[in-house]
């Protein structure tokens, strides 16, 4: 059999898995948007700077820059900066020699940035024109900044790096929190666990400790189950109980008659007494059998596990099989005349027994006045209806109780007491019921069952 994760560790993977992705993806948002953010301040500064030496140009005509200015040169964020000037017509005005080359397609921009080799470092510039009369010389002055990528590089990878720190503090705070809140939830379940594991086998009394509220359907169903097997397991007790107290006077009977053959001291008296002990061992080896046939319907399998029976023949067979003794006792044996099948899912050995035990019931209890038995059967909507009329003694309604209980009869005679239970117990197995109907002269027996769906 497969096993399937703990319930602790499966309710942590559905917190913590979205709440990871969603965190994921918040921090990569997070790390970008602060490296976006960090260029931005630099290029802002770079850009201060290059305004700056823009300003000093146009006073000094490039021969010297203010303190604020060479501050801004030594201490700007990301490192010192660098600067080039030249004029309208391509003249060299101050600052670095060569600049850094711009890409083709930086051109036309107000303030154009970029990155660039220089010197074999990767640099950021910020190049701009600016219109000024320096030395009697009027046009759009060029101006290029640049710094090192390498401080500004680091300082963004130090600050997405703490960023990515806090984010992963908070991500195992969380994570250990769930793990723990969960673990404390379930606590509740655990006990419950504890408590059904200390319980003997014998103890199918229902759970009544305190129980959260979403394993309360659980365990109304387990206490459900619970009180059902309970139930079984007396009925069972009480079976056992009635079948060895009614089978212990055959018994003791075979076994006297027995001694009672034994003890034969003519060929007669052994004749009549082996009759007498034949007799008794039939006794009880029917009562057996009634007792198995009883056990055997109320442990029979679902119907929806059985495939659709005629209930026509089983009811045919039955009848066939008692007409003989029907005709010995002088009882007219009517039986149905039906021409279309009717079927149901049932066991057809239990249901024919089922039969068998109506019929025998009527032959054996309709008293001396019974000329007539008949069966009928047809189909009434979505059941199957089998009655069992007899012109015989009958029952009154206040005797139908005990005759449909086990080993009870509705007035004294032969038997075992366990035909009509039989026959009921097999009804009810198959989704029926056994109903029965006199008191104004004989008895009817009615089984109900429904018929299997087309």
């Amino acid at each position: 059999m497969m096993r399937t994760a703990s319930l602790r560790l499966r309710l942590t993977l559905i917190i913590l898995v979205p709440l990871l992705t969603i965190s994921a993806a918040v921090a990569i948002w997070a790390g970008n948007d602060a490296q976006a953010r960090a260029a931005d301040r630099f290029d802002r500064s770079l850009l201060v700077t290059a305004l700056g030496i823009s300003r000093d140009t146009a006073i000094s005509g490039g021969d010297a820059l203010s303190s604020e200015t060479r501050d801004l040169l030594r201490n700007t964020s990301g490192g010192p900066v660098f600067y080039h000037v030249y004029a309208p017509d391509g003249v060299f005005v101050t600052g670095y020699a060569t600049p850094p080359v711009p890409p083709p397609d930086t051109n036309g921009e107000e303030f154009a940035y970029f990155d660039a080799d220089y010197h074999g470092a990767r640099v950021r510039a910020v190049r701009f024109t600016d219109r000024m009369d320096v030395d009697n010389l009027t046009g759009d002055f060029t101006f290029t900044v640049w710094q090192n990528l390498s401080l500004r590089d680091g300082f963004v990878r130090s600050l997405s790096g703490r960023t990515y720190f806090v984010m992963s503090t908070l991500l195992i705070a969380v994570a250990l929190t769930v793990w723990f809140g969960v673990r404390l939830g379930l606590a509740p379940l655990t006990d419950l666990e504890h408590a059904i594991a200390r319980r003997s086998a014998e103890d199918l009394t229902p759970i009544a400790r305190p129980i959260p509220q979403e394993v309360r359907g659980i365990v109304g169903r387990l206490n459900t189950l619970l009180s059902d097997m309970a139930a079984t397991m007396r009925a069972k007790d009480s079976f056992i109980s009635d079948a060895a107290h009614q089978l212990r006077n055959p018994i003791a009977g075979v076994l006297a008659l027995s001694q009672a053959v034994a003890a034969s001291r003519t060929p007669e008296d052994l004749r009549e007494r082996s009759d007498d002990l034949i007799e008794a061992a039939s006794h009880a080896a029917r009562l057996s059998e009634d007792l198995l046939a009883f056990e055997r319907a109320r442990s029979a399998p679902p119907p929806d596990q059985l495939d659709p029976v005629d209930i026509v023949l089983v009811v045919e067979r039955a009848v066939a099989r008692h007409r003989s003794a029907a005709m010995a006792q002088g009882v007219q044996l009517r039986e149905p005349k039906v021409t279309t099948p009717i079927m149901a899912r049932v066991d057809s050995v239990l249901l024919g027994q089922a039969v068998e035990n109506l019929l025998v019931n009527a032959l054996k209890h309709g008293g001396a006045g019974l000329s007539r038995v008949t069966v009928e059967l047809r189909r009434k909507g979505p059941y199957s209806v089998l009655s069992v009329s007899d012109d015989g003694q009958g029952l009154a309604p206040d005797q139908f109780e005990m005759a449909l209980s086990r080993f009870g009869q509705g007035r004294p005679g032969e038997g075992s007491g366990l035909g009509l239970p039989i026959a009921s117990a097999v009804a009810e197995a198959f989704g029926g019921r056994l109903l029965l109907n006199g008191g104004g002269g004989g008895l009817t027996v009615v089984l109900e069952l429904p018929v299997a769906e087309e």
